[in-house]
C-alpha cells in the first residue's frame, strides 16, 4: 500500500493545471427557433430510399421523419434537391423552380414540409447561387445573347490568340476543381465564360439587376412552399473584381495551374458579395414580417479566412447572415490537437463575433471526412458533448449521432467529380464519396436504407453493428447519449448560461455552463491516448458546486449516468478519449459514487502497472 500511495501522490503532484477564463452570457431575451435547436443535415441521396432504386428521396425522408422527433432536432437541412444533370450531385442546377425527379416532386417537398411542421420541425434548403448548370435554360439563352439572359453570366472576350489560333483566357484565374483555367471558350458566342468550379457550372453575374431579381424571386417561390430558411452555398465566390486583373502568385516559381498558388483577392469575398447577401437577408426578414410567419433564417457557407467569415455576420445595424458557418473545428483542429488548441478555437470565435450575434458549431459535413474517421470512433461522444453544449447553435451531419465512419469507395465506385478529376492514383485524397454513404438504419439489406442491394454508394460494411436499431436497443450507445445532450440544450443554462473553459495538463479539456438559479453543467474530456485522472479541486473553477451527478457518460467511460460526484474529494477516472457531463441536478438512477468507482479503477490500473514493471 505504501508503494500505491506514493505512486498515487506523485501522479497528483505532477498534474500541471492551466486554465483560461472566458465568460459569455447572452442577454436574457427570448431566443429565435434557430438559436435553441439542433440543425440536422440530411444528404438526400443517402438518407432513405422509398422506391428501391438505390438513391434516397424526399418520400424516404418523410417516412423517417419520426426519427428527427426521436432524437430531438428542431430543423432539417437538405442538400440540393433542385433539377440537375448531377455533374456535381445537385450543385449544378438546371432549374431552380423544380425538384429533380431523382428525389421526387414539388408535391413531395410540400408534403415533407407539412409533416415536419406538424412536429414543430423547420425545413432548410440548400441554395446554390454562385453558378448554375450549363444545361440551365438561362445559360443556353445567354449563349445566344437573348435578353435578359445575355447578361446572366460572366462573359469576356479572349485576351488574344496563340500561334495556333487558339483563344487565350482573359486572365490567370484557376478553377477550384480542375487545376486549369477558370475560363472556358464558347465557340457559338465567341467569348469565354467564367466558372469557379467545373466547366459545366458557369458562374452567374451579380452585376446584372435582372439576375439579382431572379434569384430573389426564387427564394420567395420556395418560402411560399413552406421552406423556413436557406443554407447559401459557396458565398465567397459570388462576385469577382470587375477589373478582371490577374491574381498574384504566392510562389512565382510554382505551378501556374495550382489554385492554391494564387492569392484570391480578385475572386473571393468582394465588397459587392456582402451587399448581395444583405439583400437576401432583407428579403427573408421582409417575408417574415409581411406573412406574419416563423422567422426565415439564412445560413452561409464560406471556406475563407477567419476575419472574412466574421464579416458575413454583418453587425447590429447591418445584419447579414444569422449563421456564417463556423468551420474552425474542422479547419483548425486535427487529431494532433490538444486541449488548449480546442479551447483556443472555441474562445477565439466567441471573443470575435460582432456584438449581438450568435455562435454556431460545425464539426462534420458532406465535404469532409466523418468525425469518427478523423478522430477515431472513441471520440464520438466527447465531440458530440463539445458541440452540443457550447454556447450557440449545433449542426449535426446525419449519422454523427451514431458514430458512423467513412466508407472505402473503390475507384470503379467513385462518383464525386472532385475525386475523379485527380484520377485512379490520387482520387482518395480529394473524394467526398466516403462521408456520403447511406444512413445505417438497421442490420438488414443495405442497412435499411434501401431494398436494393446495389446503391448509389456502397453501405459501410460495419452497418451490422453501427446502426440506429442496434443503438436504440443497447443499454448504452452513442445514439442514447446524443439524445441526452439534445435534451440538455432545452435547459435555460445551455441556452443562456455563461461559458468558462479550462485545461488540466495537455489533454484534459474542461468547460462549464452556468446560470444563476438553474442547474450547472460541467464537461470533462480526455483527449489523450492514456488514462487520465482529472482532479476538479485542482482547477480554478469559480463557485464549483460540491455535489454533482453524471448526466452523460461516454460509452468508453468507467462511470455511469447518475453516478454521484464530490467535486472537492473525488478524482475522476477517464479512459483515453472518454468524457463526462456532470450536472448539479440529480439525474437518472445513481449506481455508485465516483469515489468508489474511480478509486477502484485507478487502484487496479496503477497496481497493474506496478506489477508489470
Amino acid at each position: 500500500m505504501a508503494i500505491f500511495d506514493a505512486i498515487f501522490t506523485i501522479r497528483l503532484l505532477v498534474i500541471l493545471v492551466s486554465s483560461f477564463f472566458v465568460t459569455t452570457c447572452s442577454a436574457r431575451k427570448e431566443l429565435e427557433w434557430w438559436q435553441t435547436t439542433v440543425i440536422y443535415q440530411v444528404y438526400p441521396r443517402s438518407f432513405k430510399d422509398s422506391d428501391g432504386d438505390g438513391v434516397g428521396d424526399l418520400k424516404g425522408i418523410e417516412q423517417m421523419a419520426d426519427y428527427f422527433k426521436e432524437i430531438g432536432v428542431g430543423a432539417v437541412w437538405l442538400n440540393p434537391i433542385f433539377e440537375s444533370p448531377m455533374e456535381d450531385f445537385g450543385y449544378d442546377i438546371s432549374n431552380y423552380r423544380k425538384i429533380d425527379p431523382t428525389f421526387g416532386s414539388i408535391d413531395d417537398l410540400v408534403s415533407l414540409a407539412k409533416k415536419l411542421k406538424s412536429m414543430d420541425i423547420k425545413l432548410i434548403l440548400d441554395f446554390v447561387p454562385n453558378h448554375s448548370s450549363d444545361k440551365n435554360e438561362w445559360f443556353q439563352k445567354s449563349i445566344k445573347r437573348e435578353s435578359p439572359y445575355d447578361n446572366y453570366y460572366i462573359w469576356k472576350k479572349p485576351k488574344g490568340y496563340d500561334n495556333k489560333g487558339n483563344p487565350i483566357p482573359p486572365n490567370n484565374w484557376i478553377s477550384v476543381f480542375n487545376l486549369k483555367s477558370a475560363w472556358t471558350f464558347n465557340k457559338q458566342r465567341g467569348e469565354f465564360y467564367l466558372h469557379a468550379f467545373l466547366d459545366k457550372q458557369p458562374d452567374l453575374n451579380y452585376r446584372s439587376e435582372e439576375l439579382k431579381q431572379e434569384m430573389k424571386d426564387i427564394l420567395t417561390f420556395w418560402m411560399d412552399k413552406g421552406v423556413d430558411g436557406f443554407r447559401i452555398d459557396a458565398v465567397p465566390y459570388l462576385v469577382e473584381d470587375d477589373s478582371f486583373a490577374d491574381e498574384a502568385y504566392i510562389d512565382p516559381e510554382g505551378s501556374e495551374i495550382d489554385y492554391f498558388n494564387l492569392v484570391h483577392n480578385m475572386t473571393m469575398d468582394q465588397p459587392e458579395t456582402f451587399i448581395v447577401i444583405k439583400e437576401w437577408r432583407d428579403l427573408l426578414d421582409k417575408y417574415t414580417r409581411d406573412h406574419n410567419t416563423t422567422l426565415k433564417v439564412m445560413l452561409t457557407e464560406a471556406y475563407t479566412s477567419f476575419n472574412k467569415t466574421m464579416m458575413y455576420y454583418g453587425n447590429a445595424s447591418y445584419p447579414i447572415s444569422q449563421m456564417p458557418f463556423n468551420f474552425q473545428l474542422i479547419s483548425r483542429v486535427t487529431p494532433q490537437s490538444n486541449a488548449t488548441d480546442i479551447a483556443d478555437v472555441v474562445t477565439t470565435w466567441l471573443k470575435n463575433m460582432p456584438d449581438g450575434t450568435w455562435a454556431n458549431w460545425v464539426i462534420g459535413n458532406h465535404d469532409n471526412f466523418r468525425v469518427a474517421t478523423r478522430y477515431g470512433v472513441e471520440m464520438t461522444d466527447a465531440l458530440n458533448m463539445l458541440v452540443t453544449l457550447l454556447p450557440g447553435t449545433t449542426v449535426t451531419y446525419y449519422g454523427e449521432e451514431l458514430g458512423m465512419e467513412d466508407v472505402f469507395v473503390r475507384w470503379d465506385q467513385t462518383v464525386d467529380p472532385q475525386g475523379i478529376v485527380l484520377g485512379k492514383n490520387k482520387y482518395l485524397t480529394a473524394t467526398r464519396d466516403a462521408c456520403r454513404s447511406p444512413m445505417q438504419w438497421n442490420s438488414g439489406i443495405s442497412a435499411g436504407f434501401s431494398t436494393n442491394e446495389l446503391n448509389w454508394l456502397p453501405v459501410n460494411p460495419n452497418y451490422w453493428r453501427i446502426n440506429v436499431e442496434a443503438q436504440r436497443n443497447s443499454k448504452v450507445s452513442h445514439l442514447k447519449n446524443y439524445k441526452y445532450l439534445v435534451e440538455a440544450r432545452k435547459t435555460e443554462t445551455i441556452r443562456y448560461g455563461s461559458f468558462n473553459s479550462y485545461t488540466q495538463g495537455d489533454w484534459i479539456l474542461i468547460f462549464t455552463r452556468k446560470l444563476e438559479g438553474h442547474p450547472t453543467f460541467l464537461v470533462v474530456i480526455n483527449m489523450g491516448t492514456e488514462e487520465a485522472h482529472p482532479d476538479l479541486s485542482k482547477v480554478n473553477i469559480n463557485h464549483l458546486p460540491e455535489k454533482m451527478w453524471v448526466y452523460v457518460s461516454s460509452i468508453n467511460s468507467y462511470h455511469q449516468r447518475g453516478d454521484f460526484v464530490s467535486t472537492s474529494k473525488d478524482i475522476l477516472h477517464l479512459r483515453p478519449k472518454a468524457a463526462l457531463v456532470l450536472t448539479t441536478q440529480k439525474t437518472g438512477k445513481s449506481s455508485a459514487s465516483i469515489s468508489t468507482v474511480s478509486m477502484l479503477a485507478i487502484g487496479f490500473s496503477l497496481l497493474l502497472k506496478f506489477v508489470m514493471n
